[in-house]
C-alpha cells in the first residue's frame, strides 16, 4: 500500500499523539493487555489517516494495537514514532513488522527507562528538593516542580524524535543509553550516599560512667566512622526491603516501632 501525501503526518499529529499518550498511556491498564488500551488511544490519529478509508485494515490495524503492550511509560512515546514512521512508509503492509518492533523495544527501553526516571531520576531530585525543602528552603519545592516539568515535556520530545529517526535512534543510542544509565545509577547512589548522615538524624546518648571517668559511646562511634548509625540503620533497611515478606510498607512500620522503643529505653535519640 502506497502512501500519498495526504497521508503524511503533520507536526500537529505527532503533537496530539504525544499528548495524548503521555495522558492516556495508563487508561484500562489490566493485567491482560497491560497498556495496549493507552497505546491505542494515543496512536488512534495516525490510524485514523492512514487507514480511515478502508474500513477492514482500519479495524484490523486497531486490534493489532490493542495487544499486550508494557514498557516504561516514558519511553514508550518513543516507540510509537517509530512505530507511526513505518506505518506512514509502508502503510498496512507493515503490520507484522510494527508487531515485531513493539514487542523487541518494549522490554529492553522497559529497563533503561525504569532505571533512568523511574529510580534514578526521583531519587536525585527528590532528594535534593526534599533536604532543601526539610531545612525550611522553597528552593527544593521549586526543584521539585521544575524537574517534574522538564520530564514532561522532555518526554513529550520522544515521539516526534522517535518519527524522524526511526530505528536508528535505538540502535545509535544503544550503546549511549547503557552508558549513560551506569552514570546516572553511580550518581544516584553518591547522592544517596551524601545524604544519608544529613537526613537521617539517630545517635546513641549512652554514656557510661565509673570511677570518675565518663565515655559518650556517640564521641566512641564518631572515632571509629562518623555519621555509622545512619549508615547501619540505611543498611538495616536496605536488607529488609530485599526479603521476601517484606515490602516498603512493613519496613516503615519496623523502622518507626523500633525507633519508639530504642527511644524509650535511650538506646537511640
Amino acid at each position: 500500500m502506497e502512501m500519498s501525501n495526504s497521508k503524511k503526518l503533520t507536526k500537529k499529529d505527532l503533537t496530539t499523539m504525544s499528548w495524548r499518550y503521555i495522558l492516556g498511556s495508563q487508561l484500562n491498564w489490566n493485567y491482560e493487555r497491560m497498556m495496549s488500551s493507552g497505546y491505542l488511544y494515543g496512536i488512534m490519529p495516525a490510524l485514523q489517516k492512514f487507514y480511515g478509508d478502508n474500513d477492514e485494515q482500519f479495524k484490523d490495524m486497531m486490534r493489532t494495537h490493542n495487544q499486550f503492550f508494557n514498557t516504561n511509560a516514558i519511553f514508550g512515546n518513543l516507540i510509537m514514532g517509530i512505530d507511526v514512521a513505518i506505518e506512514e512508509q509502508d502503510g498496512y503492509a507493515a503490520k507484522d513488522t510494527i508487531v515485531g518492533l513493539k514487542t523487541a523495544l518494549m522490554g529492553s527501553l522497559a529497563g533503561v527507562g525504569d532505571s533512568l526516571f523511574h529510580v534514578i531520576w526521583g531519587t536525585v531530585f527528590g532528594s535534593i528538593a526534599g533536604t532543601l525543602a526539610q531545612n525550611g528552603s522553597v528552593v527544593g519545592c521549586l526543584i521539585w516542580i521544575v524537574a517534574n516539568i522538564a520530564l514532561l515535556f522532555g518526554r513529550a520530545a520522544l515521539l516526534p524524535m522517535g518519527y524522524k529517526q526511526g530505528v536508528k535512534l535505538v540502535t545509535t543510542l544503544k550503546d549511549k543509553l547503557a552508558a549513560f544509565t551506569n552514570a546516572a545509577t553511580i550518581l544516584g547512589v553518591t547522592v544517596i550516599g551524601a545524604l544519608i548522615p544529613s537526613v537521617i538524624k539517630a545517635s546513641v546518648p549512652m554514656v557510661y560512667k565509673k570511677n570518675g571517668v565518663e565515655l559518650v559511646i556517640q564521641d566512641t562511634l564518631d572515632s571509629i566512622l562518623p555519621a555509622l548509625v545512619p549508615v547501619l540503620l540505611v543498611m538495616l533497611t536496605y536488607w529488609m526491603l530485599g526479603q521476601k515478606k517484606l515490602n516498603s510498607t512493613r519496613v516503615i512500620w519496623i523502622i518507626l516501632i523500633l525507633s519508639i522503643v530504642l527511644s524509650a529505653f535511650g538506646i537511640l535519640a
